[in-house]
Order: C-alpha cells, then sequence, then structure tokens
C-alpha cells in the first residue's frame, strides 16, 4: 500500500469519528442525500451502487444500496475501484459518487466501465466541489487536494494498473459546465445539472474543522445559501450531476454553458 492510500485511509478514520460526534454535520449532509435521492429512478430494475463509499453515511438515506471503497472496513460491502466494477453486465441501475469524481484520474475510463455494468436506462449520479469565485479560496486554501483548474485532464478510456492516488478538484466544474465538457462524455447525455452555494457547509467546518455557527442557524443559512445559489458562478460550492446512456449516435452536445 502506498503513502498516499495510507493517508486515504487515516482520513477515513478520522472521518468516521468526525460523523459520530457531529449532529450538525450529518444533518447538512441529509440534505445532500436527498438531492441525490431526487434523482434516482425507482422503476429501474438494478442495484444501486456507490463508489468510493467512505465511512458508508449513504446508507443512512438509501440503506439498500452497496457501498463500496478501495480499502475493506466493516461497514462496506465491496472493496473494488471505479474502473473494474465486480457486477455483471448491465446488472446495475444507478451508480453514484459522492466527492469521488475529482479523485478518478481517467474519468472517460470509469463511464467505460459504467456503460458496461448499468442496464440501458442506468444512471451516474456524481456530487463534487464546483469552483466558483467564492468558493475557489476555500477549495485552494482549506483542502489539502490541488483545485488543478487548468492541469490537463487525462481523456483515455482505460487507465491500466498500478493506479495511484488522484485529486483534481476543479475536474467536475469543467467538464460538465464549462466549454471543456462539450461533447463529453461520449454516448452518455446529462439530464440534470445544477451547482449550488453550501456556505452552510463550508462554514460548518466539514469534517475536519469546527464549527462557526451553532446548529441552530442551520435553516437560516440554508435559505441564504438557496438565495445565493441564484448566482452559481459567483456563489456555488457544489454541484449535482445526473447522467444515463445515449441510444444512437453521440450529437455533440454542449455540456457546459
Amino acid at each position: 500500500m502506498s503513502i498516499a492510500l495510507e493517508q486515504h485511509q487515516i482520513e477515513i478514520e478520522a472521518n468516521l469519528r468526525a460523523w459520530q460526534g457531529k449532529p450538525l454535520l450529518r444533518e447538512i449532509y441529509a440534505g445532500f442525500y436527498e438531492r441525490i435521492v431526487q434523482q434516482i429512478d425507482t422503476a429501474l430494475p438494478g442495484a444501486i451502487v456507490e463508489i468510493g463509499s467512505g465511512v458508508g453515511n449513504l446508507k443512512s438515506r438509501l440503506p439498500h444500496s452497496i457501498s463500496t471503497d478501495l480499502f475493506p472496513n466493516p461497514w462496506l460491502d465491496i472493496v473494488c475501484d471505479g474502473y473494474e466494477l465486480p457486477f455483471a453486465d448491465g446488472s446495475l441501475s444507478h451508480l453514484i459518487l459522492f466527492d469521488v469524481f475529482h479523485h478518478l484520474r481517467a474519468p472517460g475510463a470509469f463511464f467505460r466501465e459504467a456503460r458496461r455494468a448499468l442496464q440501458p436506462q442506468g444512471r451516474v449520479i456524481v456530487f463534487d466541489p464546483f469552483i466558483s469565485l467564492a468558493s475557489w479560496p476555500v477549495y485552494g486554501l482549506l483542502h489539502h487536494e490541488p483545485v488543478a483548474i487548468n492541469a490537463p485532464i487525462n481523456h483515455a478510456t482505460e487507465l491500466p494498473r498500478p493506479r495511484d492516488y488522484y485529486a483534481a478538484q476543479g475536474n467536475a466544474t469543467r467538464l460538465f459546465f464549462r466549454d471543456e465538457g462539450v461533447g463529453w462524455p461520449k454516448g452518455w447525455e446529462v439530464f440534470h445539472r445544477e451547482a449550488f452555494s453550501a456556505f452552510h457547509y463550508v462554514l460548518s467546518g466539514g469534517f475536519s474543522k469546527p464549527a462557526m455557527y451553532p446548529a441552530g442557524m442551520l435553516g437560516a443559512l440554508r435559505g441564504m445559501d438557496g438565495v445565493l445559489s441564484c448566482l452559481p458562478r459567483v456563489f456555488a460550492a457544489r454541484c449535482l450531476v445526473g447522467l444515463r446512456p445515449r441510444e444512437g449516435r453521440w450529437a455533440g452536445e454542449k455540456v457546459g454553458k
């Protein structure tokens, strides 16, 4: 196990302690999970799988989902990565990536594998950082992972082993909301895309820092975020994207505006 992967496991254990001891954080994430659930088509047959589940918090809202990650932990169902899914062709209805997309060194390779494992109407749901004028300093200065807003993105559709640790917090913003995402990913359509303000999350301190406001202010901050979300390029800090396989030839739709 490399040093980077060992560090990942250390962070997972620290996040578990924070999750158990910080009710405000659990309430904030409940709102995030509700956004994800709204993009799930319950009529689709097949399993719902979360890639990179971390401490498995999504099960608090989707108890029947399958949780996966790179490391064996008691709360996980399967150990795997997103490039080699241990599921039969067409057996899944949804793949959920919560704060995982920006860790995909070759996102196109993931979508190739997702196309294999998902049933024809299956969905990929991505919840990730959004880089705006307001969030860039937060992610760039207060988070250990790089924003990498101008770094090259690997568009390969295969990523052979060995696979090392990777992070680029700006990738979802670039590929789904800007012109860099024109015609990508090939063979998929974006059926849902939103970027929204999340000061109620940022000021909570997340998993690693103390909250900057009392729990009683959460409702007011959520209300403020609802207003500020009208200007996502300025204030947004989170994004939610839903994708599904497109029938027929890819039409080169512009993904970002």
